[in-house]
């Protein structure tokens, strides 16, 4: 269990300039545009956003019918990129999703034709449901943002996000994923049920047709491209990375779980909370965007032990227990 400590440091903040004014304004006209579609989940779609301009991609784990695949479309529609959609099934190649050398006759070789993963954003619709082998296709592109297709490498464009998504009560006929594909996603997000006064706006708005096609395009690839390039001159002091530190160790260290969460947490974790500063007019990351982080972040990479599961723990759980215990860094005098 980790300990409380105190620590008292200076936390570098300063005025917000026009350029990161500019920058939450973009972020915000993007954010209102998807809500349209997807009305009264702003904190999903706040967080959503946040790791495509963090350059991750996330999961959306939740029962059918709450807006996971219209999310990810509102989305694509939103930053005009292209946009493709794998339907994952049990008869999807790997081949489906990377692409495949074609014997060219005219030209006598092989000709490449891209795979639905060539695009910025793709959805992997119901992503436990094709096999393993076509699953791991996607890790390559996930982490390097490339693909290897018989020893020729295709580099990925910019932005890319992959917004998977899969049902958490249906098992049958399904492959759960391994704990290398979760690990690729920066965040696991789940939509939920809407309030009872949004589900009634729902059926005012999309109770004749969805109003997806009614949407348009508020920014562009390039656009999105620059504030990624922003989002990366977001200062983080050493003080909230090792904050970031802390409750990461805290996952390996917690008598609850069997396997912590990796470095590679601790990186997803620090970006993404990059990308939530950015969108609050700031240049510099406070304790409280990573705390607002650490379940969508660190959840689905954190496994608990059996005894813990039997006596109605969670990942969850235990991530809220560390964001207690670690001792935050506060503004003070150095």
């Amino acid at each position: 269990m980790v300990r409380r400590r105190s620590a008292e440091v200076r936390l570098e903040a300063r005025e917000p300039t026009l350029d990161w004014q500019r920058y939450a304004e973009d972020f915000r006209v993007i954010e209102q545009n998807v809500e349209k579609v997807v009305q009264g989940k702003q904190p999903e779609i706040r967080l959503a956003l946040a790791a495509l301009l963090a350059e991750g991609h996330i999961l959306i784990e939740d029962v059918p019918g709450v807006g996971k695949t219209m999310l990810a479309k509102a989305i694509a529609r939103s930053i005009d990129c292209s946009f493709r959609r794998i339907q994952f099934t049990p008869d999807l190649l790997p081949t489906d999703v990377t692409g495949v050398n074609v014997f060219n006759q005219e030209r006598g070789d092989f000709e490449f034709k891209p795979g639905a993963i060539f695009a910025n954003i793709v959805l992997g619709d119901e992503i436990n449901r094709a096999s393993p082998k076509t699953q791991s296709a996607l890790l390559e592109c996930m982490e390097e943002r490339q693909i290897t297709v018989d020893t020729e490498t295709y580099q990925l464009g910019t932005p890319f996000m992959v917004i998977a998504t899969q049902n958490p009560i249906e098992h049958e006929g399904t492959y759960p994923l391994p704990e290398a594909q979760l690990d690729r996603f920066m965040m696991r997000i789940g939509i939920g049920y809407p309030s009872s006064e949004v589900e009634a706006e729902i059926l005012a708005t999309h109770g004749v047709r969805s109003t997806l096609p009614d949407i348009g395009p508020v920014a562009d690839a390039l656009s999105v491209r620059e504030m990624i390039e922003q989002t990366r001159q977001v200062h983080v002091s050493p003080a909230v990375r090792r904050y970031i530190v802390d409750l990461v160790e805290g996952t390996r260290r917690h008598p609850d779980v069997y396997l912590g969460a990796s470095p590679r947490a601790s990186i997803m974790l620090l970006r993404a909370s990059r990308a939530l500063a950015a969108a609050e007019e700031r240049d510099y990351v406070i304790p409280d965007d990573v705390k607002s982080l650490v379940t969508p972040v660190l959840a689905h990479r954190v496994i608990v032990t059996a005894d813990a599961v039997m006596g109605g723990r969670s990942s969850q759980a235990v991530l809220q227990d560390l964001a207690a215990e670690v001792a935050v860094p506060v503004t003070g005098n150095a």
